[in-house]
């Protein structure tokens, strides 16, 4: 869990599993989750080829793109189970275990994203583009009456 004096956690299983977990769950209602999910998915694969977490099997998509089935690697991370996007090698080597039981569920923790994103970021040597959020809005343009908008 959050050691209040100290804003750095150790990469231990349990503190990875539990920061993808966030980070996870905070990607699926962010306005840009790209980097949120490819953080996810290279902290899982280095933790693949570490040996702290492993391939389960394949699950079918719930929610396939333009409605074909597709499939997902499941992998389970300490007392964590996450889905990645699959290699042409996964459907080779990893068994299909069909449909995701709907019951499954992951522990709940509370880690905030900032400190999650901090350890994974820390982890994985990903770098986030900070580019400026600040939009340029374009104030509206008010012609004389019987002027032509072009």
């Amino acid at each position: 869990m959050e050691n209040p004096t100290n804003n750095y956690l150790e990469p231990t299983i349990q503190n990875l599993s539990q920061a993808i977990f966030t980070v996870n769950r905070h990607a699926k209602t962010a306005i840009n989750p790209k980097f949120l999910y490819s953080l996810k998915k290279n902290a899982l694969n280095k933790m693949i080829q570490e040996k702290k977490a492993e391939k389960i099997g394949l699950h079918f998509s719930r929610n396939p793109k333009f409605s074909q089935q597709q499939s997902d690697v499941l992998v389970k991370c300490g007392e964590y189970t996450f889905h990645i996007p699959p290699t042409k090698e996964d459907f080779e080597y990893l068994p299909h275990l069909g449909h995701l039981d709907q019951h499954s569920r992951n522990p709940k923790t509370r880690m905030s994203l900032n400190l999650a994103k901090q350890l994974l970021i820390n982890y994985t040597g990903m770098k986030e583009n900070q580019k400026n959020n600040k939009t340029i809005v374009q104030q509206p343009v008010f012609k004389k009456l019987g002027d032509s908008f072009f």
